[in-house]
């Protein structure tokens, strides 16, 4: 049974990647497919494509550059106003800097986009979230996640590595994700995390140097997690190849996932 037909699933960063097979696998199996982009050109020419090549016609898309908490509100207002309910949320987007870069708040970057967003737009369409019977979370980390958080250099303040600064971002994703997922027991909404893969994106292209696997490997796990009956019930669980894994054990320390929180709590300026 194709359980996503008609499901409104939203993948943020789907312009290209793993993020955009990802809307054109499940956008394959029926579902209404909203596309993220960074710039209107982008979302939309994306859109475009994701239908062209799915053969589905209910795909739209929407605007934000993730760096900026502003325009994240500015998109859960537009998405509020188009929507009545969202099935999948996917946290899909991701960069890999190699300089030092700040946002308007004076937030890194990679951490910003990696982390502050997945936390603040999650928050904000919750309540979308929680009107589907549906109601999952996918959040996109990685296997290259952090084995230690070294809460005073989120922001890359005492110094900057860019693969230190993504492995960071990464293990917060994961810490995140089971931190949301305690949080949301009861609702019916559950929240799991996945690594997809060593894959040849433009992203593992800058940040490693490296080609990968295709994108079609790249999108099985979060396609899985957001169509699949075996996860039906399953929550705060980090997944790799379609089958649940263990993460880093600091990932598992809950008095630093808490901390993260509600360090990630002041720096939105969130609360749920």
């Amino acid at each position: 049974m194709n359980i996503v037909k008609d499901k409104i699933i939203m993948v943020t960063g789907s312009t290209d990647g793993i993020g955009k097979q990802t809307a054109i696998d499940l956008a394959e199996m029926g579902a209404n497919i909203i596309v993220h982009g960074r710039n209107e050109s982008k979302a939309k020419q994306a859109a475009e494509n994701v239908k062209q090549r799915s053969g589905a016609t209910n795909i739209e898309y929407v605007v934000c550059d993730l760096s900026s908490l502003e325009q994240i509100r500015k998109m859960s207002e537009d998405i509020h106003q188009r929507f009545d309910k969202i099935d999948v949320l996917i946290n899909n987007a991701g960069v890999y800097k190699t300089e030092r870069e700040l946002n308007e708040k004076g937030f890194e970057l990679t951490f910003a986009i990696n982390h502050l967003a997945y936390f603040l737009l999650t928050g904000l369409l919750l309540d979308l979230v929680k009107k589907s019977d549906y109601a999952r979370i996918v959040n996109v980390a990685s296997m290259a996640h952090g084995q230690d958080l070294d809460f005073d250099n989120l922001n890359g303040e005492d110094y900057f590595d860019g693969y230190d600064a993504y492995s960071r971002s990464k293990l917060c994703n994961i810490m995140f994700t089971y931190t949301l997922s305690r949080k949301l027991e009861g609702t019916g909404v559950t929240a799991n995390v996945l690594h997809p893969g060593v894959i040849s994106t433009k992203l593992l292209h800058e940040g490693f140097g490296m080609g990968g696997s295709p994108l079609t490997q790249g999108s099985q796990t979060s396609v899985y997690l957001a169509s699949s009956e075996d996860v039906e019930n399953v929550s705060g669980r980090y997944f790799s190849d379609n089958r649940e894994v263990s993460s880093s054990e600091v990932s598992y320390n809950i008095s630093m996932q808490d901390k993260l929180w509600i360090i990630s709590e002041k720096m939105t300026g969130f609360s749920l």
